[in-house]
């Protein structure tokens, strides 16, 4: 299965925002992608952390963000998973009110299939620089995973997470116990983290799971001032990277192959020698 992480310096224009997002996926569609996925934020990395709320969304599939998907999805006719975007709390939407960091994933037909909030939320201060999701995030409760039937004919099943999660692997355990064979992670790495620690966690995450990953990342310097770390890459169930773009936007393609994955983990059954 032929595999897409998009990566984007996402602005503070939605629209702009949009038309680029739609310009990559076209781009990953008619390279024969049957999975494209999206970066966090990649509608929105405003001026300030709080920009996000005015944006969010009922996940009833009536934003225009839910709206942009579905269409892009049914259009082009793959799977999209879109980064994340600010679901409402309980269906109310307010723009002063905390919000979900969410992960939604449509089928080729326009139909959202799946729903993941984001669990982990990042806190971060150096001195210099200081983030903290909380004040404006709430996190989600539980790891959501779905199906995709490929062109091969393997069903593969794949596991949600969303950027700050990669540094907790009991999701990732929990969803190698699922059977999971591809691992999602769009991300907004900040160039700190991600220069110290980025490559290095998502190795380890295929590496202990014997499943391949894919990390769609912002990758670059972004109108806002923030430096995002990018390297948006495809990982094997071996670690080795199979296809990575180091800043700027692009498409970041390879060619998941679920035969050598069996291979994988038959000479190496790692995960029937658990313990714990």
């Amino acid at each position: 299965m032929k595999v897409a992480a998009l990566q984007m310096v996402s602005g503070t224009d939605l629209a702009a925002n949009l038309r680029s997002a739609r310009a990559l996926l076209e781009e990953a569609a008619a390279a024969g992608a049957e999975l494209a996925v999206l970066p966090e934020y990649f509608c929105l990395l405003g001026r300030r952390d709080t920009d996000k709320l005015a944006l969010q969304e009922r996940a009833d599939g009536s934003g225009p963000i839910q709206r942009f998907l579905a269409r892009a999805a049914r259009e082009l006719g793959f799977w999209i998973v879109g980064g994340t975007l600010p679901i409402s709390l309980d269906g109310a939407v307010d723009s002063s009110a905390r919000a979900h960091n969410t992960t939604l994933v449509f089928t080729p037909d326009g139909r959202c299939a799946a729903r993941y909030d984001k669990m982990h939320l990042f806190c971060f201060d150096d001195g210099q620089t200081a983030f903290d999701e909380a004040r404006t995030l709430v996190p989600g409760a539980a790891p959501v995973s779905f199906v995709l039937p490929s062109r091969d004919g393997h069903a593969w099943r794949i596991g949600l997470s969303v950027c700050y999660d990669l540094r907790f692997p009991e999701l990732y355990r929990h969803y190698a116990r699922e059977g999971c064979d591809l691992l999602l992670v769009p991300s907004a790495f900040t160039y700190v983290t991600g220069e110290a620690h980025w490559e290095l966690l998502l190795r380890a995450r295929a590496v202990e799971n014997l499943a391949h990953v894919c990390a769609a990342a912002q990758g670059g310097r972004h109108e806002n001032g923030r430096r995002t770390w990018g390297h948006s890459m495809l990982v094997d169930a071996w670690g080795g990277v199979l296809a990575e773009r180091a800043e700027g936007a692009g498409v970041v393609l390879a060619e998941l192959d679920a035969g050598r994955l069996r291979v994988l983990r038959t000479r190496l059954p790692a995960l029937e020698h658990r313990r714990l």
